[in-house]
Order: structure tokens, then sequence, then C-alpha cells
């Protein structure tokens, strides 16, 4: 059976994030659309989203964020070993799980408490606890509605040390969505098993922007694909077709100043990422403090916002744009020029870089986590300079130690409260000497977790849109969870199969929880029984 012509499609894809760059992949490998039919249109001076990676030793690295990798992501690790790795040598995904068969991580410091790091932490939990995460794991989601998780739980299991690994590993907060705990919940069954040692947590080799993004975007440049850097995408017009159907007809944008219009003709495809979790980032430096922005500060929610008014099957963005208090809190990325931080980390914790994962000190007012990954972390970094990121929840909350909320904090202040954390202030002026901490404030960095009603977030595919599909993390995908590449990946899949009416669906998502092994295990993990 001969193939489908598909050589006269054009492909536009806002937005440069890990959806478009995927949803490009997948076009050309699966879809056999060329290349140059393709184009990116992302409105910062570079592609990669929310995974990214930028910076110098002089001026300090910075990554805004890192998203948890596992083996059971299975559209990630599809598309990925299609992407060979920069140097040629193999895919990228044969080099992830090759690495982390080098460096397996395993915590031996998941939780300090009173200065004293805490080897594979007790869950905790009481029998009132489990029953409600068990109750969680089989309510149907119409019921949870728009219920937030501290309205299902007690105010004891947000003190539990379960509490504090799951909220910080996923970033979860009390008054988050409890339909997006209760998916966590479900999705991550295999790896409750392990969780207070981070078992089965996996990394990229380098940050996730070298060792992600920068193979996929070399193979699309190798194939012709065009990325329209500095577009901000401000309008899709919409038209009723001859079939009933709506069709995109013309995309509006800014670029340098000027205004244009793009026609789309109703064979071509207009595949969108609607919202970012990362928008209106502000980065501070040494001696500043980050500044709170929001929706104004960048053009996706606004895309959002035009498209969706009056078009109820494109979602509902206020529920996600407008809650910045709920969806804030700050990352810090910090450049170190000799290693008395480094040493101080690994004799306290008892782990090498790379191995240990998130650390979070449960006194810290602001529930301060960091994690030091293999050294170098980012391309070309000198032998001489390491590099580590952090983050906190609790954000608008004084410091024990600089007597401030995370908000307003310097680099300085910031490294100040976490050596206070680790009772190693005495040496301040010897780990600060030559250090470039920069704080980054996000304020909708969780905004895809806040309750919720069903239709707030538009189908991949809309009912009714001939050729347009939604991607990234403000789509609605039964089973698969929010904030990971995987979400994302799978968006991207599914938008092009079912707008060239393929024949095929994305991998299903893995259902760990139907294995009677890993339901005894989690069982056993909860209770606290051991191995």
């Amino acid at each position: 059976m001969s193939k489908p012509d598909r050589t006269h499609i054009k492909a536009h894809l806002v937005g440069g994030g890990i959806a478009s760059l995927a949803a490009a992949a997948i076009l050309i490998r699966d879809g056999d659309v060329p290349g140059h039919n393709i184009a990116i249109y992302e409105e910062l001076d570079r592609i990669g989203g929310s995974l990214d990676g930028s910076g110098d030793p002089e001026h300090g690295y910075m990554v805004r964020g890192g998203r948890m990798l596992e083996s059971k992501y299975l559209c990630t690790y599809d598309l990925f070993s299609s992407v060979p790795t920069l140097d040629g040598k193999q895919t990228v995904t044969q080099e992830i799980f090759e690495w982390n068969e080098i460096i397996k991580t395993g915590s031996k410091s998941r939780l300090v408490r009173a200065g004293q790091r805490i080897d594979a932490p007790e869950f905790g939990l009481s029998e009132r606890d489990i029953l409600t995460i068990e109750k969680l794991m089989i309510e149907p989601e119409a019921l949870l509605g728009t219920s937030r998780i501290d309205e299902h739980f007690e105010p004891a299991f947000f003190k539990s040390n379960f509490w504090f690994m799951w909220c910080t590993t996923f970033a979860f907060q009390p008054w988050h969505s409890a339909i997006e705990l209760k998916r966590y919940f479900v999705r991550f069954t295999h790896m409750v098993d392990g969780f207070n040692e981070l078992r089965g947590i996996m990394r990229t080799y380098y940050n996730q922007y070298d060792s992600l993004v920068l193979p996929l975007r070399k193979w699309l440049d190798e194939r012709g694909v065009r990325f329209e850097t500095g577009t901000t995408v401000t309008d899709i017009a919409f038209a009723g077709h001859g079939n009933g159907d709506t069709v995109a007809q013309a995309i509006d944008y800014r670029r340098g100043g000027e205004t244009g219009r793009i026609a789309v003709a109703a064979t071509d495809l207009v595949i969108a990422t609607l919202g970012s979790m990362t928008e209106g980032s502000s980065i501070g430096a040494m001696d500043r403090a980050p500044v709170l922005n929001d929706k104004r500060a960048g053009g996706s929610w606004a895309l959002w916002e035009k498209i969706a008014a009056g078009r109820p099957a494109l979602g509902n963005p206020a529920a996600f744009a407008d809650r910045i208090d709920q969806s804030k809190w700050v990352s810090f990325t910090t450049t170190l020029r000799n290693t008395a931080f480094f040493d101080l980390v690994r004799d306290f914790t008892g782990n090498v870089p790379g191995e240990g994962g998130l650390i979070t000190f449960t006194d810290s007012p602001w529930l301060m986590s960091i994690v030091l990954p293999h050294q170098p972390h980012f391309i070309r970094q000198p032998e001489d300079v390491q590099v580590f990121w952090g983050y906190a929840l609790s954000v608008d909350q004084p410091g024990d130690f600089v007597g401030k909320a995370m908000a307003e904090c310097t680099g300085r202040e910031l490294m100040t409260e976490l050596l206070g954390q680790l009772g190693a202030l005495d040496r301040a002026d010897e780990i600060l000497a030559g250090t470039i901490c920069l704080p980054c404030m996000m304020p909708f960095i969780t905004s895809q977790f806040l309750t919720r009603a069903s239709g707030d977030r538009p189908d991949v595919h809309p009912k009714g849109y001939a050729n347009f599909a939604a991607t990234g993390q403000f789509c609605e995908q039964p089973e698969d969870v929010v904030f990971t590449v995987e979400y994302s990946v799978r968006a991207a899949m599914t938008a092009v199969y079912e707008l060239l009416g393929m024949d095929r669906k994305p991998p299903a998502v893995f259902k760990g929880q139907h294995d009677p092994r890993n339901l005894y295990k989690a069982f056993r993990a909860l209770h606290d029984l051991g191995a």
C-alpha cells in the first residue's frame, strides 16, 4: 500500500519548546512531511522553552529547572531513539540509559532535619493518610472536580516525611488540584517503593538543554526546519469550512516591532503550545533580587486568551494564568569557582555529585531543596567550575538566617540562608568568594497543577477543528501527568497522528498500578514495612 503524499503540507508550530520540537520531528519521521515545510515560531531569541540551560563561567550559568525522568517515559524515549547525540556516537535515548547505569540515584540524605541528614526516611503516614491515598487513586475525576489536595487530607499529613518528599520532588502545594495528585499517585505507583531514596529517578548527562534540546535542534536543522525566533504569534484566525469544521486560516505575528500575517491553507497544519509555565521568568543577581512579573510579560498567555475567547473547545486560560500567588516559586543556579561547597555537601550527605538527587531542608521556612548534579553540568564547562541548582516552595516566608522572604532575596542572601541550613555560616566568606548565584522568579511554574474544571484544558485535537491542535502542558491527556517532558512529547505525537489522519497512536501510558507486585511493594512502603 503506497504512502500518502504529504509533500504539499505546510506545518506551523507555535512556541519553541519541547512540544513543538517533538511535533516537528514526528511530522518528519512518521508523517513524511518535508522538514523545509515546517516552521517553528518562538518569541524568545532561543528555542527550548522550559528545557533551558544558558550562561557561562564568567557571568554564571542558569537553569530555571529540570524535569524528572524515569524509565517509563515511553514517548520521550521513542522520540529520542531517532535522534543522535551531538557527537553522533549513539542515540540520545541510548546515552540516557547508559549514563544512568553508570550513576544510579540513591540518596543517603533525602531529608535534612535539625541539622542532621536522614538516610532513607520513613514515610510517617497514619493509617488514615494511607486510606486517603488509596481512595484518591480510585476516585473518579468527575467526583474530585475542582477540589484541592488539602480538602482530602488532615493537617498532620502535610508535616509527614512522605509529603515533604513528594511535594518537593514534584512541586505540589496543598492548594493544588486533587486530580493532579491522584494522577501522580497512579502514574508513579511503581516508584513508591524506594521513593525515600529517589531510586528510579533518571538524569541526562548534561543539563536538559544541552542533552535533549541541542541534539534535537541539530536533527531538525539538518532536515531544513525553519526556526523563526524573536517572533511573537499574536492571533490565529479561524473560519468555518464547507464540511462544518473550523479551520485555522491565518497566523498573525509581531517581529522586531513589525506585524505580519501568514496565510494557512485548509490542508496545512497549525500546532500551538498554549500557555507557558516559565513565561515571565525574572532573573536576579548576586546583589539583586528578581522581580515578580505577570501574564503581560510575554505573549503565550495573551495568545491563548485571544483564540479561546468565544471558543469553549479551546479551554480557559484564566484557570491557570490568574492565580500567580498559587503558582509561583523561586529557583536558583549557583556557579562556584572553588570546591569548598561541593566538598561540604558531599561530606554532609555521603553522596557524590550526581548520585544523591534532591536534598530538602524540612526545617527551612522556605522549604528549600538543592541538587548537586554530576559535573560538568554544561558543555564546555571548565574543570575548575562547579554548578548546582536549588529551589523553594514557600517563597513569601522570612528565612531563618537572612530574615527576608525568599522572593525578596539576592543571590548572596540565598546562599547565606542555604549555608545557615547546612550549619556552615562560619565558612560563608570562603565559599562565597567567586560565587555567582542567580535567583529566578517564575510566576507560572506550577500553574498546570492549579485546580481546574472539566474543559479548562482543551483536547489535543479539539473537536470540530480540522487543522489545529494544542500541545504543551495545558492540553488534556487523560492518564498522563503534567510537569513532565513526557506530557509534552505525548501531546506532540497525538497532534501529528490525528491531524494527519494516521492510523497510529503514541505508546500507551505505562500502567504500573495494574501490576500486583508494584501494588504490594507500594503498600509495604506506605506502611514503612521495609523491603
